[in-house]
């Protein structure tokens, strides 16, 4: 509603849209943030398809404030495009939201209602509109991890500074941990678990997969019960593995308020 978009209606064996593809994400780029662009697989979503009454791909449409103003078919020519966008678009010394700092306010807030892709795309679009800034790059790829674009969030973090800012080695280090547990049979552990509950080592074990899923509270919960039943174990290994895991989402505001609520928990049960 308060940034155009443009969608991409595609196919995975339509050729014109390989062509058009690389086309609209140079412009989105370029463009940093004046509108967004969404790419749907008409075959994968033919109820959408038939929503926006696409009937040969690839299809370009563009939305303003929630209602279709144009669209194109067909591949067409960069500059065709370009004067496409401009019908709608606004210059970029005249576009609202268009600063990085804007760009990244938006991004956390498509975030925290659930839509990464877009978030993704306006950090992109943050990043290119001010590369000195480590704050677009380091959400980014907090919401890469979070997707499992592993690779990505590690082209990321290779490309800053490690000193450069204290969120950098926790994004690090939770990247190697789920890379670590990448396979480990979590069902398989679960039932260890619930067939010797005493065994604080395999819940502990149990613990570090749940982390490994990114299951964050499942891991707590499981380091807690160990706390609870023994907090003296191995010299609180327990203890100190929530410790670790609260490091390890320090950098991550969306999950400040479960790291409270754990904090809590754990001095309440050493209390």
């Amino acid at each position: 509603m308060t940034v155009p978009v443009v969608v991409d209606f595609w196919a995975e064996w339509c050729g014109p849209c390989k062509v058009l593809k690389p086309v609209l994400e140079k412009l989105a780029a370029e463009y940093a943030g004046r509108f967004l662009l969404a790419k749907v697989d008409s075959d994968s979503s033919p109820e959408l398809a038939g929503h926006f009454g696409v009937r040969s791909i690839p299809t370009v449409v563009a939305i303003v404030g929630g209602q279709i103003v144009d669209g194109f078919t067909g591949a067409k020519p960069e500059g065709e495009i370009r004067a496409f966008l401009d019908r709608f678009i606004a210059p970029a010394d005249t576009a609202p939201g268009g600063g990085a700092d804007e760009l990244i306010e938006l991004a956390r807030a498509a975030r925290e209602a659930g839509r990464n892709d877009e978030a993704r795309q306006l950090l992109n679009a943050a990043s290119a509109a001010a590369p000195d800034s480590h704050e677009a790059a380091l959400l980014l790829a907090e919401i890469c991890i979070e997707d499992g674009v592993l690779d990505e969030a590690a082209h990321i973090l290779g490309g800053l500074p490690g000193d450069a800012d204290a969120r950098i080695p926790a994004l690090i280090a939770r990247l190697a941990l789920i890379r670590k547990n990448a396979g480990v049979d979590v069902a398989a552990l679960r039932a260890r678990v619930e067939a010797a509950p005493e065994d604080h080592a395999l819940r502990i074990e149990y613990a570090e997969a749940l982390a490994g899923t990114q299951d964050w509270r499942g891991a707590l919960e499981q380091l807690l019960a160990s706390v609870k039943q023994d907090k003296a174990w191995n010299e609180g290994a327990a203890r100190k593995a929530m410790l670790e895991l609260f490091n390890l989402l320090a950098s991550d505001a969306a999950q400040q308020p479960l790291v409270r609520e754990f904090r809590s928990k754990l001095a309440a049960t050493l209390n």
